[in-house]
C-alpha cells in the first residue's frame, strides 16, 4: 500500500522515465519531421535528376556502335553506362572533358569495370585523339535522336547522362559540368 510520503517518490520516477524515452524519442521525431519536409541528408547529387523518369530498353532507344552492333542497355553483368553526348565539332574542351569522364572511371579503382564509357556523336577529326578515345570510349550514334533532348547546342562541347544497368537514366550532367562532382556520384551509386 502507498502512503503519502512515497507520492513525491514516484512522481519523480515517473518523470525521469519519461525523460529517457523523451531523450531516445527526439531524434527520431526530428528526423521524421525532415523527411515528410523533403530535406533528406546527402541525398543531392551534382546531375541533375532526369524526370520524368526514362528507361531507354522500354524506348527501344537504338544506339548503333562503330562496328556495327546494337549498343545493348542491358549487359550480361550489372554495370552503369556513362554516356557523352558531344555538341557540334568535338575539339579540345570537349576532349578534355571526355579525358576527365575517363579518369573518373579509372579513379573509381577496383569498381571501374562497372562502369561503361559510351560516346555519342561525331569522332574527333584528329587521328591520335580517336586513337587515344577508342581506349576507354565505346564509339557510336544516336539512331533515332532519343537524346537529341540531352545534347548540347554549343561547339566544342559535351554533356553526359548516367544510365542505370537495367537502362534507366539517372542523372543528366550539362555541358561545362563539373568532373570532379561527377565523380562523387558515380562513388555514391557504384560499389
Amino acid at each position: 500500500m502507498m502512503t503519502s510520503a512515497d507520492l513525491p517518490s514516484l512522481r519523480k520516477s515517473r518523470r525521469f522515465l519519461l525523460l529517457i524515452v523523451l531523450v531516445f524519442a527526439a531524434p527520431m521525431i526530428v528526423a521524421g519531421l525532415l523527411v515528410a519536409s523533403g530535406w533528406q541528408p546527402g541525398a543531392a547529387g551534382y546531375g541533375r535528376p532526369i524526370t520524368p523518369a526514362r528507361n531507354f530498353v522500354d524506348e527501344k532507344l537504338r544506339v548503333q556502335l562503330a562496328d556495327g552492333q546494337a549498343y545493348p542497355w542491358r549487359d550480361s553483368q550489372p554495370r552503369m553506362t556513362l554516356v557523352a553526348l558531344a555538341g557540334p565539332g568535338c575539339a579540345q574542351r570537349c576532349l578534355q572533358a571526355l579525358t576527365a569522364m575517363a579518369k573518373a572511371r579509372v579513379m573509381l579503382n577496383q569498381n571501374q569495370s562497372r562502369l561503361r564509357l559510351l560516346y555519342l556523336g561525331a569522332p574527333p577529326a584528329d587521328p591520335a585523339a580517336l586513337a587515344a578515345m577508342t581506349n576507354y570510349w565505346q564509339l557510336g550514334q544516336d539512331q533515332d535522336g532519343g537524346l537529341a533532348s540531352f545534347r548540347p547546342v554549343a561547339a566544342d562541347s559535351v554533356s553526359a547522362v548516367l544510365v542505370e544497368s537495367n537502362g534507366t537514366a539517372l542523372a543528366f550532367y550539362p555541358a561545362g559540368f563539373d568532373a570532379a562532382g561527377l565523380l562523387r556520384d558515380l562513388r555514391k551509386v557504384i560499389k
